[in-house]
């Protein structure tokens, strides 16, 4: 009876990993020709998993699971509002993701059957790292994430930029995986636990704060924050565009999410030991991905180098601490993974000849051609650049703010000036799209894409100003609990 009640507590992983076990069943059986069906119910199981999660999160309380281990006695697995809130958004991404991705396998000829389970599997990973409450749990739940997804950035076997693409992903991503098991290592042999209390309850050591610097070297891989952002450009750049549009969103908040959620917890106590690092990840990943992408006509390297540098914001939050900044972590990766799906939505219905566009020159006189695509980008383009009064001008307002009530005026001052740099290349973009003449015809959008882009574009638009005091009153919510 325990165990059963543990899968009901664990009801989003469940789902999913129900799903994708059942899911290689039939695809073993079905092969290639039922790829399509695979994907429709991948995406109702993702769905079905983030239903789970607001079911959670209504409950208002932390969920625990798996306690029997005597090394962690208070749960391997814990629920807390916050990282519900995170796995809700996480979750109903990778729906989204997958669904407009059809079209696109299709023409690019990868459909096959084990693309939505790759997905599936990494949305599992991304959810079991969100609620791990051990570092041994945590680090399967990495894995499972990014073994999914270095074959995914691989997944188009024909081409030299994806095989590239996912080599690279694996061998950097292997390092980091190491740097995090052995700073896991460490910091279980100066508090001798491996579970998040028995960290925080230990008392301040040289090994432990050493220990500390590899888990968030580790930990900031995922999330590709400077200085280790190097793999994010080449990987955004050779991996499929629907692969991108996945590891642009779901991936991205869960791993900003657990981050914030291991130190907000595990590592609380010691936020003396971590503050001011995350304070320099955040200063680097914002300059260095504001000027990076400044130099960039690629489209998808320009969002790489944009991502960096949002990350940046969010750990301001981070770095704030969860008194004034866990509720403005949220609210601001929220929007920009909603934004962020848009955009890559956008990007996967503009093709010419069967082909993807990918320079900025591409989108040159989209407005006379696709006026209600260039209208939606250019929502989503303010509002990941903070303009306001598009909704992402809140999400910096709340790290902002956070920032400067935790005496971090100076990482405030280095984003606004990250925000204004951001400024070259996200208007070089609007100004292709509306000012420059057009080019050749572009193919027929998919319905399902357009789909994503209206709907993205309005959650963003000014207007809607009832979705940010959702949002709002929801991350606060999640920040308390």
């Amino acid at each position: 009876m325990d165990f059963l009640a543990d899968i009901s507590n664990a009801a989003p992983e469940a789902i999913l990993a129900g799903f994708g076990l059942a899911g290689l069943l039939i695809g073993a059986i079905g092969g290639d020709r039922i790829s399509g069906l695979l994907r429709f119910l991948a995406v109702i199981a993702l769905a079905a998993a983030a239903a789970a999660a607001v079911v959670q999160f209504g409950r208002g309380e932390s969920i625990s699971a798996f306690a029997s281990d005597p090394l962690a006695p208070d749960g391997l697995y814990k629920a807390t509002m916050f990282t519900i809130f995170a796995k809700v958004v996480a979750y109903g991404m990778a729906a989204a993701a997958l669904l407009m991705s059809g079209g696109s396998l299709k023409t690019a000829q990868m459909e096959r059957y084990e693309y939505p389970l790759l997905v599936v599997f990494a949305s599992l990973g991304a959810g079991m790292m969100l609620s791990a409450n051990d570092l041994m749990t945590l680090y399967v739940g990495i894995e499972t994430l990014s073994l999914s997804s270095y074959v995914l950035a691989a997944f188009r076997r024909d081409s030299v930029k994806s095989a590239e693409a996912g080599l690279k992903y694996f061998v950097l991503g292997a390092l980091a995986s190491g740097l995090l098991l052995y700073g896991s290592s460490l910091v279980y042999g100066f508090t001798g636990g491996t579970g998040y209390a028995a960290i925080a309850a230990a008392p301040e050591s040289i090994g432990l704060t050493f220990g500390l610097v590899f888990v968030i070297c580790g930990l900031a891989f995922k999330a590709s924050a400077a200085p280790f952002h190097i793999w994010t450009p080449d990987v955004y750049e050779g991996a499929p565009t629907p692969v991108v549009a996945f590891f642009a969103t779901a991936p991205k908040i869960a791993a900003v999410g657990v981050l914030a959620h291991i130190l907000f917890s595990a590592f609380g106590t010691h936020a003396a030991s971590w503050q001011q690092i995350l304070a320099i990840i955040a200063a680097l990943s914002m300059l260095i991905g504001a000027f990076g992408a400044l130099m960039q006509n690629s489209i998808k390297r320009i969002l790489a180098y944009s991502s960096i540098s949002n990350v940046g914001f969010a750990l301001i939050g981070v770095a704030a601490g969860v008194e004034d900044g866990a509720s403005s972590v949220l609210v601001y990766m929220t929007l920009y993974v909603v934004a962020t799906l848009g955009m890559f939505g956008g990007i996967l219905a503009l093709r010419r000849g069967g082909k993807a566009v990918d320079q900025v020159s591409d989108l040159n006189g989209l407005v006379k051609s696709k006026p209600g695509i260039a209208l939606g980008l250019m929502v989503l383009i303010f509002s990941v650049a903070g303009i306001p009064p598009a909704a992402g001008f809140w999400g910096k307002l709340q790290v902002f703010t956070a920032g400067i009530s935790a005496d971090l005026l100076w990482l405030v001052l280095v984003g606004a000036l990250a925000s204004v740099v951001s400024l070259g290349y996200y208007l070089r973009i609007v100004w292709a799209m509306f000012m420059k003449p057009p080019g050749e015809a572009l193919d027929r959008t998919e319905v399902s894409v357009g789909l994503i882009v209206a709907l993205t574009s309005l959650a963003m638009f000014p207007v809607l100003t009832i979705f940010i005091q959702l949002l709002l009153d929801a991350a606060a919510r999640a920040a308390g609990g």
